[in-house]
């Protein structure tokens, strides 16, 4: 890591992460209520990495502290995009959330844990990100309000928030996996809790009726995330950050293929800056 470069192998894997972020993201607007579908998604992740706990184990407990807020913010993050998701389009909330992300990511490993960053991988950064937000705001059917604005840019700092606690906490447990299977078994009760007290027992019964698609969801976030906290334990944590925002190619995809949301040929700049910003972090 003293290099600040990344491993090929640690470059494809995170791309495979980002492009399965994409994927569990587009199930929660293909039907039905957001945060009913992304409370089906952390319960069933949560189920799934039960036997992944056990295998690998609890983490040390030098890392207890780091998980348990990460599992605060986690919650504040399925509250704030859900909402968002409310209000408008997948392919509108979902780069603004994600796109300010790497540069907060990228201040705060810098600042807090003085990770070393090339200048060409932060040029990669800076061009990466602004790809994300560019992608966002390019040729919008229908304006965002204040309200959209504001909670994607509260989840954008959240998921600085998150990733940094999670790189440090997986750094210090001894084994990421056992820090992430820790995670993903304790991250599912939270929003179920909190969806029993927001509906309670029979608003969300249905959450378990055709279960398979969330499942299929939810293995994906597990899968996404998981793979992202090993990287953040052999690369740096702000170069990670950024190639998981990657995740908008997919996403933008997904968004005009399955959900017939609109492709503007504005996004094809903002994809070009997206790879750049790739490439950059890829070659240095």
């Amino acid at each position: 890591m003293s290099s600040g470069a990344i491993d090929p192998m640690v470059f494809g894997a995170v791309l495979s992460a980002a492009a399965m972020h994409a994927g569990w993201n587009a199930t929660l607007k293909m039907k039905g209520d957001p945060f009913f579908a992304m409370t089906r998604i952390t319960t069933l992740a949560g189920i799934i990495a039960v036997p992944l706990l056990v295998l690998f184990g609890f983490p040390r407990l030098e890392s207890w502290r780091w998980l348990m807020g990460s599992i605060v913010l986690h919650l504040g993050y399925y509250i704030a995009l859900t909402e968002a998701y409310r209000y408008a389009d997948m392919s509108q909330v979902y780069p603004i959330a994600r796109g300010g992300a790497p540069l907060l990511t990228t201040a705060g490993a810098l600042l807090l844990l003085h990770e070393p960053i090339t200048v060409q991988g932060a040029f990669g950064i800076l061009s990466l990100a602004g790809g994300v937000v560019l992608m966002s705001f390019s040729g919008r059917d229908k304006a965002l309000d204040l309200r959209t604005i504001a909670l994607s840019l509260l989840t954008a700092a959240i998921i600085c928030g998150y990733t940094l606690v999670d790189g440090i906490g997986a750094r210090v447990a001894g084994d990421p996996h056992a820090y992430s299977a820790a995670l993903f078994v304790i991250d599912g009760i939270p929003l179920l809790l909190f969806a029993l007290w927001r509906q309670g027992t029979r608003g969300i019964a249905p959450l378990f009726h055709k279960a398979g698609p969330a499942a299929i969801g939810g293995a994906m976030s597990l899968g996404s995330y998981w793979i992202a906290i090993w990287a953040m334990t052999v690369a740096p944590i702000a170069i990670v950050a950024a190639l998981r925002e990657s995740s908008v190619l997919f996403a933008a995809l997904i968004a005009h293929i399955i959900l017939k949301e609109p492709m503007r040929p504005q996004r094809a700049m903002a994809a070009g800056f997206i790879c750049l910003g790739l490439v950059l972090i890829r070659v240095q």
